[in-house]
Protein backbone atom coordinates (compact mmCIF):
# COMPACT_ATOMS: atom_id res chain seq x y z
CA UNK A 1 0.00 0.00 0.00
CA UNK A 2 1.30 3.44 -0.96
CA UNK A 3 1.55 6.01 1.79
CA UNK A 4 1.43 9.68 0.88
CA UNK A 5 4.23 11.79 2.31
CA UNK A 6 3.06 14.36 4.87
CA UNK A 7 2.47 17.76 3.32
CA UNK A 8 4.94 19.43 5.68
CA UNK A 9 7.79 17.29 4.30
CA UNK A 10 7.60 18.87 0.83
CA UNK A 11 8.65 22.40 1.89
CA UNK A 12 11.65 20.87 3.70
CA UNK A 13 12.64 19.01 0.52
CA UNK A 14 12.38 22.21 -1.50
CA UNK A 15 14.49 24.12 1.02
CA UNK A 16 17.11 21.35 0.97
CA UNK A 17 17.33 21.46 -2.84
CA UNK A 18 17.59 25.25 -2.88
CA UNK A 19 20.27 25.43 -0.18
CA UNK A 20 23.34 24.95 -2.46
CA UNK A 21 21.98 27.60 -4.85
CA UNK A 22 21.68 30.10 -2.02
CA UNK A 23 25.17 29.31 -0.71
CA UNK A 24 26.82 29.72 -4.13
CA UNK A 25 24.92 32.95 -4.84
CA UNK A 26 26.09 34.37 -1.50
CA UNK A 27 29.65 33.29 -2.30
CA UNK A 28 29.54 34.77 -5.79
CA UNK A 29 28.26 38.14 -4.57
CA UNK A 30 30.91 38.20 -1.85
CA UNK A 31 33.87 37.32 -4.08
CA UNK A 32 32.96 39.77 -6.84
CA UNK A 33 32.19 42.56 -4.36
CA UNK A 34 35.49 41.91 -2.63
CA UNK A 35 37.31 42.19 -5.96
CA UNK A 36 35.86 45.68 -6.42
CA UNK A 37 36.80 46.63 -2.84
CA UNK A 38 40.30 45.17 -3.09
CA UNK A 39 41.03 46.86 -6.43
CA UNK A 40 41.20 50.21 -4.60
CA UNK A 41 44.49 49.03 -3.05
CA UNK A 42 46.13 47.58 -6.18
CA UNK A 43 48.01 50.79 -7.03
CA UNK A 44 49.17 51.20 -3.42
CA UNK A 45 50.22 47.65 -2.54
CA UNK A 46 50.04 45.54 -5.70
CA UNK A 47 47.81 42.54 -6.36
CA UNK A 48 50.12 39.97 -4.73
CA UNK A 49 50.18 41.78 -1.37
CA UNK A 50 46.45 42.60 -1.43
CA UNK A 51 45.50 38.98 -2.12
CA UNK A 52 47.90 37.60 0.49
CA UNK A 53 47.04 40.00 3.33
CA UNK A 54 43.34 39.57 2.64
CA UNK A 55 43.74 35.80 3.06
CA UNK A 56 45.89 36.29 6.18
CA UNK A 57 43.27 38.48 7.88
CA UNK A 58 40.56 35.97 6.92
CA UNK A 59 42.62 33.08 8.33
CA UNK A 60 43.05 34.86 11.69
CA UNK A 61 39.33 35.60 11.90
CA UNK A 62 38.39 32.02 11.00
CA UNK A 63 40.86 30.52 13.49
CA UNK A 64 39.47 32.74 16.24
CA UNK A 65 35.89 31.67 15.51
CA UNK A 66 36.22 27.94 14.71
CA UNK A 67 39.39 26.96 16.62
CA UNK A 68 40.12 23.77 14.59
CA UNK A 69 41.80 20.91 16.46
CA UNK A 70 45.06 20.03 14.69
CA UNK A 71 45.68 16.93 16.83
CA UNK A 72 42.83 14.94 15.30
CA UNK A 73 43.77 15.72 11.69
CA UNK A 74 44.44 12.58 9.64
CA UNK A 75 47.04 12.43 6.86
CA UNK A 76 44.32 12.46 4.18
CA UNK A 77 42.63 15.50 5.69
CA UNK A 78 45.97 17.35 5.87
CA UNK A 79 46.61 16.62 2.18
CA UNK A 80 43.13 17.72 1.12
CA UNK A 81 43.30 20.89 3.22
CA UNK A 82 46.79 21.72 1.91
CA UNK A 83 45.87 21.21 -1.76
CA UNK A 84 42.66 23.20 -1.26
CA UNK A 85 44.68 26.03 0.32
CA UNK A 86 47.35 26.08 -2.40
CA UNK A 87 44.66 26.12 -5.10
CA UNK A 88 42.89 28.91 -3.20
CA UNK A 89 46.09 30.99 -3.01
CA UNK A 90 46.98 30.55 -6.69
CA UNK A 91 43.39 31.19 -7.82
CA UNK A 92 43.28 34.43 -5.84
CA UNK A 93 46.66 35.65 -7.07
CA UNK A 94 45.96 35.04 -10.74
CA UNK A 95 42.38 36.30 -10.49
CA UNK A 96 43.45 39.61 -8.93
CA UNK A 97 46.20 39.95 -11.54
CA UNK A 98 43.53 39.46 -14.23
CA UNK A 99 41.10 41.93 -12.60
CA UNK A 100 43.86 44.56 -12.60
CA UNK A 101 44.12 44.27 -16.41
CA UNK A 102 40.63 43.25 -17.58
CA UNK A 103 36.99 44.20 -16.97
CA UNK A 104 35.69 42.27 -13.95
CA UNK A 105 33.08 40.38 -15.99
CA UNK A 106 35.70 39.16 -18.48
CA UNK A 107 38.11 38.07 -15.74
CA UNK A 108 35.34 36.17 -13.94
CA UNK A 109 34.23 34.49 -17.18
CA UNK A 110 37.74 33.19 -17.88
CA UNK A 111 37.93 32.07 -14.25
CA UNK A 112 34.65 30.15 -14.63
CA UNK A 113 36.17 27.91 -17.31
CA UNK A 114 37.84 25.95 -14.49
CA UNK A 115 34.66 24.56 -12.88
CA UNK A 116 33.29 24.02 -16.38
CA UNK A 117 36.25 21.77 -17.24
CA UNK A 118 35.73 19.75 -14.04
CA UNK A 119 32.46 18.50 -15.50
CA UNK A 120 33.54 18.53 -19.14
CA UNK A 121 35.95 15.63 -18.70
CA UNK A 122 33.11 13.51 -17.38
CA UNK A 123 30.84 14.14 -20.36
CA UNK A 124 29.93 11.03 -22.35
CA UNK A 125 27.08 12.38 -24.48
CA UNK A 126 27.77 14.11 -27.81
CA UNK A 127 25.42 16.99 -26.95
CA UNK A 128 27.73 18.01 -24.15
CA UNK A 129 30.59 18.27 -26.62
CA UNK A 130 28.54 20.62 -28.78
CA UNK A 131 27.90 22.89 -25.81
CA UNK A 132 31.62 22.82 -25.09
CA UNK A 133 32.22 24.25 -28.57
CA UNK A 134 29.66 26.97 -27.82
CA UNK A 135 31.56 27.86 -24.68
CA UNK A 136 34.86 27.90 -26.57
CA UNK A 137 33.35 30.22 -29.20
CA UNK A 138 32.23 32.51 -26.36
CA UNK A 139 35.77 32.63 -24.99
CA UNK A 140 37.07 33.54 -28.43
CA UNK A 141 34.55 36.38 -28.63
CA UNK A 142 35.74 37.69 -25.28
CA UNK A 143 39.46 37.07 -25.51
CA UNK A 144 40.25 36.52 -29.19
CA UNK A 145 43.23 38.24 -30.86
CA UNK A 146 41.02 41.08 -32.12
CA UNK A 147 39.27 41.67 -28.79
CA UNK A 148 41.60 44.53 -27.84
CA UNK A 149 42.05 43.09 -24.34
CA UNK A 150 45.37 42.78 -22.53
CA UNK A 151 46.83 39.35 -23.51
CA UNK A 152 48.69 39.10 -20.19
CA UNK A 153 45.41 39.67 -18.35
CA UNK A 154 43.78 36.95 -20.45
CA UNK A 155 46.60 34.55 -19.57
CA UNK A 156 46.18 35.35 -15.86
CA UNK A 157 42.42 34.77 -16.14
CA UNK A 158 42.95 31.35 -17.71
CA UNK A 159 45.49 30.41 -15.03
CA UNK A 160 43.00 31.48 -12.35
CA UNK A 161 40.47 29.18 -14.00
CA UNK A 162 42.93 26.29 -13.91
CA UNK A 163 43.28 26.58 -10.15
CA UNK A 164 39.54 27.26 -9.79
CA UNK A 165 39.02 23.75 -11.18
CA UNK A 166 41.17 22.29 -8.39
CA UNK A 167 39.37 24.51 -5.87
CA UNK A 168 36.00 23.14 -7.03
CA UNK A 169 37.07 19.50 -6.65
CA UNK A 170 38.65 19.95 -3.23
CA UNK A 171 35.78 22.09 -1.93
CA UNK A 172 33.72 18.90 -2.03
CA UNK A 173 36.44 16.80 -0.36
CA UNK A 174 37.02 19.30 2.43
CA UNK A 175 33.33 20.06 2.86
CA UNK A 176 32.43 16.39 3.30
CA UNK A 177 35.43 15.58 5.51
CA UNK A 178 34.95 14.88 9.20
CA UNK A 179 36.45 18.25 10.14
CA UNK A 180 34.23 20.25 7.76
CA UNK A 181 34.67 23.96 8.32
CA UNK A 182 37.62 23.33 10.62
CA UNK A 183 39.53 21.90 7.66
CA UNK A 184 38.51 24.94 5.60
CA UNK A 185 40.11 27.19 8.23
CA UNK A 186 43.38 25.29 7.85
CA UNK A 187 43.15 25.64 4.06
CA UNK A 188 42.79 29.42 4.29
CA UNK A 189 45.80 29.48 6.62
CA UNK A 190 47.83 27.48 4.10
CA UNK A 191 46.75 29.86 1.33
CA UNK A 192 48.04 32.84 3.30
CA UNK A 193 51.31 31.17 4.30
CA UNK A 194 52.40 29.99 0.83
CA UNK A 195 52.34 33.50 -0.66
CA UNK A 196 53.40 35.47 2.44
CA UNK A 197 57.14 35.48 1.48
CA UNK A 198 56.20 37.37 -1.71
CA UNK A 199 54.05 39.92 0.10
CA UNK A 200 56.02 40.42 3.33
CA UNK A 201 58.10 43.40 2.02
CA UNK A 202 54.84 45.37 1.67
CA UNK A 203 53.90 45.02 5.36
CA UNK A 204 55.50 48.33 6.31
CA UNK A 205 53.54 50.13 3.57
CA UNK A 206 50.09 49.26 4.93
CA UNK A 207 48.25 52.20 6.46
CA UNK A 208 45.40 51.98 8.97
CA UNK A 209 42.92 52.74 6.20
CA UNK A 210 44.42 49.95 4.08
CA UNK A 211 44.06 47.48 6.98
CA UNK A 212 40.39 48.43 7.30
CA UNK A 213 39.83 47.85 3.58
CA UNK A 214 41.70 44.51 3.76
CA UNK A 215 39.60 43.41 6.73
CA UNK A 216 36.38 44.29 4.93
CA UNK A 217 37.59 42.48 1.80
CA UNK A 218 38.59 39.45 3.91
CA UNK A 219 35.17 39.14 5.52
CA UNK A 220 33.19 39.84 2.34
CA UNK A 221 35.45 38.00 -0.11
CA UNK A 222 37.00 35.12 1.86
CA UNK A 223 35.27 34.28 5.14
CA UNK A 224 31.68 34.36 3.89
CA UNK A 225 32.19 33.04 0.31
CA UNK A 226 34.54 30.18 1.20
CA UNK A 227 32.27 28.99 4.00
CA UNK A 228 29.34 29.22 1.57
CA UNK A 229 31.17 27.31 -1.21
CA UNK A 230 32.32 24.59 1.18
CA UNK A 231 28.80 24.14 2.57
CA UNK A 232 27.35 24.10 -0.97
CA UNK A 233 29.76 21.30 -1.93
CA UNK A 234 28.97 19.47 1.32
CA UNK A 235 25.26 19.40 0.56
CA UNK A 236 25.60 18.59 -3.16
CA UNK A 237 28.64 17.72 -5.31
CA UNK A 238 31.50 19.32 -7.24
CA UNK A 239 29.53 18.99 -10.50
CA UNK A 240 26.44 20.70 -9.14
CA UNK A 241 28.51 23.47 -7.53
CA UNK A 242 30.32 23.87 -10.86
CA UNK A 243 26.94 24.40 -12.50
CA UNK A 244 26.01 27.05 -9.97
CA UNK A 245 29.33 28.86 -10.49
CA UNK A 246 27.81 29.89 -13.85
CA UNK A 247 26.31 32.73 -11.80
CA UNK A 248 29.79 34.22 -11.37
CA UNK A 249 30.25 35.83 -14.83
CA UNK A 250 26.81 37.43 -14.65
CA UNK A 251 27.35 38.82 -11.15
CA UNK A 252 30.89 39.96 -12.01
CA UNK A 253 29.78 41.75 -15.18
CA UNK A 254 27.01 43.61 -13.39
CA UNK A 255 29.17 44.66 -10.43
CA UNK A 256 32.05 45.71 -12.69
CA UNK A 257 29.69 47.81 -14.78
CA UNK A 258 27.91 49.34 -11.77
CA UNK A 259 30.81 50.04 -9.41
CA UNK A 260 34.10 49.77 -11.31
CA UNK A 261 33.10 51.65 -14.44
CA UNK A 262 33.91 48.68 -16.71
CA UNK A 263 32.85 49.11 -20.31
CA UNK A 264 31.34 45.97 -21.85
CA UNK A 265 31.01 45.78 -25.62
CA UNK A 266 28.20 43.82 -27.29
CA UNK A 267 30.83 41.27 -28.30
CA UNK A 268 31.94 40.75 -24.68
CA UNK A 269 28.36 40.50 -23.41
CA UNK A 270 27.57 37.88 -26.08
CA UNK A 271 30.69 35.91 -25.17
CA UNK A 272 29.93 36.03 -21.45
CA UNK A 273 26.38 34.80 -22.12
CA UNK A 274 27.65 31.94 -24.32
CA UNK A 275 30.21 30.78 -21.76
CA UNK A 276 27.74 31.05 -18.88
CA UNK A 277 24.94 29.12 -20.61
CA UNK A 278 27.25 26.51 -22.12
CA UNK A 279 29.04 25.96 -18.83
CA UNK A 280 25.78 25.55 -16.95
CA UNK A 281 24.46 23.02 -19.48
CA UNK A 282 27.73 21.05 -19.51
CA UNK A 283 28.02 20.78 -15.76
CA UNK A 284 24.34 20.07 -15.27
CA UNK A 285 24.43 17.30 -17.87
CA UNK A 286 27.51 15.82 -16.22
CA UNK A 287 25.83 15.89 -12.81
CA UNK A 288 22.77 14.10 -14.22
CA UNK A 289 24.96 11.41 -15.82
Amino acid sequence: MLIDAPANILPLMNVSAFRPVLFVLIGSLGIQSSAVISSTLFAELGTVAVSTFRLAVAALLLFAVFRPSLRVMTRERWINAAVYGIAMAAMNQFFFAAVERLPLGVAVTLDFLGPCLVSFFGIKHWRGRIWALVGFAGVMLIAGPSSGLDPVGIMFGLLAGTFFATYTVFAERVGKAEGGLGDLVISVGVAAIVTMPLAAPKLTHITLNAWLVLTLAAVVGVVIPYIADTLAAKYSSAQVVGTLFALDPVVGSLLGWLFAGDALTARMVAGIAMVTIAGAVITWSSARE
